[in-house]
């Protein structure tokens, strides 16, 4: 299974395994983190599973779509490596990514 590795908002750092073909929102939901709310089940229409990528992952995800890029116009959190967790396929081509739940909107 591949690793994902998430920082708190704390600071906090764990690795986790996660299964391929879920999102990296069900990763980090399925993991426990109880601070990345993913309100809408992963459905792109609220924002609330916001993360920050490690830029060195960028180029091996998928194009940010129009929705996710409005949505996180929302986020007083947004930078250049923002992403909605539930948007990105997790996969072995994944593994030992990096990322950081943004702060709470």
């Amino acid at each position: 299974m591949p690793t994902l590795i998430v920082t708190t908002r704390e600071g906090e750092e764990r690795a986790v395994a996660g299964q391929a073909g879920l999102s990296v929102m069900e990763v980090i939901r399925d993991a426990g983190f109880d601070e990345l709310l993913a309100l809408c089940g992963g459905c792109c229409s609220c924002a609330t599973c916001h993360i920050h990528v490690d830029p060195d992952f960028a180029a091996k995800l998928p194009p940010i779509s129009e929705d996710e890029n409005d949505l996180l116009d929302s986020s007083s959190d947004r930078n250049e490596t923002s992403r909605l967790s539930c948007q990105i396929e997790f996969s072995d081509a994944l593994d030992g990514l990096r990322v950081r739940i943004a702060a709470e909107d």
